[in-house]
């Protein structure tokens, strides 16, 4: 099998990996943080595969692969998936700064603060992951 050949399966292995993430993600209303980061690596994962192998490529199979990789990331992932997640995230965020805000602080038992500790933390990553979403979202904002 030659290097060029080589090449193209690996891209189509990452492009059918992102498919499915895609796809899973669109059947959750609530994805996990960690299914967030997983989702948007792959993406930039197989779009900087994209940008460096079609540069380099002179297989029309390997470019229709490309294409074919573009066309999912924006039409199903910029256009549809990644405004959902920002807003879910958004919204998740507003309702446990909420919760949190409008707890009483006064005689909390050992279980209240060990319970207001963990939404805290909840809290924290789940901004964490909203700031790294804008980032995604300032870089496709400049293409």
């Amino acid at each position: 099998m030659s290097s060029a050949e080589d090449i193209s399966q690996m891209f189509r292995s990452e492009y059918l990996k992102l498919q499915n993430k895609i796809d899973a993600a669109n059947a959750e209303t609530d994805m996990s943080v960690h299914e967030i980061i997983e989702t948007y690596y792959q993406v930039m994962n197989v779009s900087s595969m994209a940008t460096m192998l079609k540069q380099q490529t002179e297989s029309n199979e390997l470019l229709d692969q490309i294409q074919e990789t573009e066309r999912l990331i924006s039409k199903k992932f910029n256009s549809i998936l990644h405004p959902k997640i920002m807003a879910n995230l958004s919204a998740a965020i507003q309702e446990m700064t909420k919760t949190l805000q409008s707890e009483n602080s006064t005689e909390n038992s050992k279980e209240q603060i060990e319970s207001t500790a963990k939404l805290f933390e909840e809290l924290r990553q789940k901004m964490s992951t909203k700031e790294f979403i804008e980032q995604y979202d300032a870089g496709i904002s400049h293409d």
